[in-house]
């Protein structure tokens, strides 16, 4: 039985993610003879041919597609062994914040990975508004925290998504009934997107009522599927029984900004950093 070396699986999966292996040879500090080498004996190791030509780069085959995905998987697994081995080491505490659109998938994920990796550090989260999770940040409450960005930075922070905004409401919702008030479900004020949908509303010279308000976003989910109206959000996290609406007026997007309490934080703190962008990144890729 064969056994992959990952660091030829490793020139493999870049060479394919970059879209040119002379671009992973150059991100893995090798030469470009040195990565054809590898993919000529892990092609010898398969079998079959595992790329093809097209034009002038080169394609998978389907042999190559299951290898790919098997090589991704092995190289994650590996990342994460050696993530807990070189973090079993760390102590401490760390603390985050995150808006509640961020607490279910991306929080649940974040959280997942950093316990395997640093079982020895205690981590408190507090899911909550913009404007409390700065407070917090600045108070020294919190280590990190990830919020809609308001025009209102902390020293530390930095823009790291942009995203739009959107109508949001039962596939059924009918947004042009009758022309009567467009009924609004938002969050109490302040609220940035509340005031972007009433803004573009008001410009289109659409008439609009708050037919619900709520302080939570479980609250905003539960009285748009059961009808009430629709509500402005990004389509993160969006419930499955509800859809982007289309027939309304356009919104701007709004930034996704990450606050941090240290320029230089502690090890622990760093590395939970990592993580939480590395999975904000594959979750907005996959939406």
């Amino acid at each position: 039985m064969e056994t992959f070396d990952l660091d030829v699986l490793r020139s493999f999966v870049f060479g394919i993610e970059l879209g040119s292996f002379a671009k992973a040879a150059d991100r893995l500090g090798r030469s470009t003879s040195a990565v054809s080498a590898q993919l000529k004996r892990l092609e010898d190791q398969a079998v079959l041919p595992i790329l093809r030509k097209s034009g002038r780069g080169l394609l998978l085959t389907p042999t190559g597609e299951i290898l790919f995905s098997y090589a991704k998987r092995l190289l994650e697994l590996n990342d994460e062994a050696t993530e807990a081995v070189s973090g079993a080491a760390l102590k401490g505490c760390v603390r985050i914040g995150l808006q509640e659109d961020f607490g279910e998938q991306l929080l649940t994920e974040t959280l997942g990975s950093f316990a395997r990796a640093h079982p020895r550090v205690q981590i408190e989260t507090t899911v909550a508004r913009s404007a409390q999770l700065l407070e917090f940040v600045s108070g020294g409450h919190l280590d990190l925290a990830l919020a809609w960005d308001a025009g209102n930075r902390t020293p530390h922070s930095r823009v790291v998504a942009n995203l739009p905004m959107c109508w949001i409401g039962r596939a059924d919702s009918d947004v042009h009934a009758n022309n009567e008030p467009q009924p609004l479900v938002a969050f109490d004020t302040p609220c940035l997107m509340r005031g972007a949908a009433i803004k573009a509303l008001d410009k289109a010279r659409i008439p609009w009522r708050v037919a619900f308000t709520s302080s939570s976003l479980s609250g905003i989910w539960a009285a748009v599927s059961a009808g009430l109206g629709i509500t402005v959000r990004t389509s993160v996290g969006l419930p499955k029984q509800l859809s982007v609406l289309d027939g309304l007026p356009s919104l701007p997007r709004i930034g996704l900004v990450l606050h941090r309490a240290d320029s230089h934080p502690a090890p622990h703190v760093k590395q939970l950093e990592t993580i939480l962008l590395e999975r904000l990144e594959n979750l907005l890729s996959a939406g």
